[in-house]
């Protein structure tokens, strides 16, 4: 069977390929660490032309051999390959943003072999504080293609990751959203910091640890903030309380038990109610598995899994942007 659309998952660290075939069905992935930050530096031959061009190379790489059987084919990428240090620098669209609005504002690069890359923007939020997201808007809308109409209006969308984004979505539209710098920050305290010295990494994950963290966020002693709570993954080893294996994942449990704790009160704010949100995650299963541990531990009793987000998203938006023929656009 033929393909319909090449579709990229384009991020910092790694790409996603797809090869999406009637309706967006998934005919064939491919998962290269070739993101915009490690990018490959090999130069080779490229629709007859010496390559050195990082981007080029990578994206031959990817799907040079299915242009190769289809050349007329496709191609929207969406991530931070539209970011500033990107193949093509792409504006952000402004909240609310919805497929039909993001799908005719995407911009195109000319690649070697004459194929043009459709690049998806990212999305800003603009305000006192501006909030921005490069390849999460494809997710979330590929989320909200699945849902019955209306059911958006109780729900938050989570992406956990380096910088976790919390979505809140209306009538098929990103209305707003958060960042917490969870993962990243987790990673800096680990490897430059003096929390880091005592901590044993690489062992099985430890869910009391973990859940121990998570309480001590939600509880009194966490009411002061992270900033007083995160020397307690050093001190509790200090005193022989928490192993060094086990600090890895308390401090995790300790740093999603606060970002959640936050969610959580900004949520009840902003409803002007103590019912939360039913929540959906997407992304990396085994970080999603612990935010849903957390989640539950903060009273979000509606948790579910997205999967295929970002095809479903890159597939709606080809189909906005008029790159691909449905039976329902004609």
């Amino acid at each position: 069977m033929l393909a319909q659309l090449i579709a990229l998952d384009w991020g910092t660290t790694s790409l996603r390929a797809y090869k999406l075939g009637f309706g967006g069905q998934v005919q064939e992935q491919r998962s290269l660490s070739s993101g915009i930050m490690q990018l490959p530096k090999t130069p080779r031959i490229i629709a007859g032309q010496a390559c050195a061009d990082g981007f080029e190379l990578a994206f031959d790489e990817a799907c040079g051999d299915w242009l190769d059987a289809q050349p007329d084919l496709p191609v929207i990428a969406c991530g931070m390959v539209g970011s500033a240090q990107g193949w093509c620098e792409v504006a952000y669209c402004d909240t609310p943003a919805n497929v039909a609005n993001l799908g005719t504002s995407l911009q195109t690069v000319r690649s070697l072999r004459g194929v043009d890359v459709h690049i998806v923007p990212g999305v800003i939020q603009r305000s006192r504080l501006p909030n921005v997201m490069r390849g999460e808007e494809t997710q979330v809308l590929g989320v909200l293609q699945k849902l019955p109409s209306g059911a958006g209006n109780d729900l938050l969308i989570g992406l956990p990751g380096s910088h976790s984004k919390w979505v809140e979505v209306a009538d098929g539209c990103i209305v707003h959203f958060d960042t917490f710098m969870t993962g990243e920050v987790f990673a800096v305290l680990s490897e430059h910091s003096i929390l880091g010295r005592t901590q044993q990494r690489g062992a099985s994950f430890d869910g009391e640890a973990f859940d121990r963290g998570v309480r001590v966020a939600l509880s009194a002693d966490g009411e002061i903030g992270p900033l007083s709570t995160l020397f307690s993954a050093r001190s509790l080893g200090l005193t022989g309380e928490l192993s060094a294996s086990a600090q890895p994942d308390y401090l995790s449990g300790l740093l999603i038990g606060h970002e959640l704790s936050a969610l959580a009160n900004v949520q009840r704010r902003r409803r002007n109610s103590v019912h939360l949100p039913s929540i959906i995650l997407i992304g990396n299963a085994q970080l999603c598995a612990r935010y849903s541990r957390a989640l539950d531990a903060c009273g979000f009793a509606r948790v579910t899994m997205a999967e295929q987000a970002t095809e479903r998203g890159l597939w709606q938006l080809a189909v906005a942007a008029g790159l691909i023929t449905t039976p329902s656009s004609r």
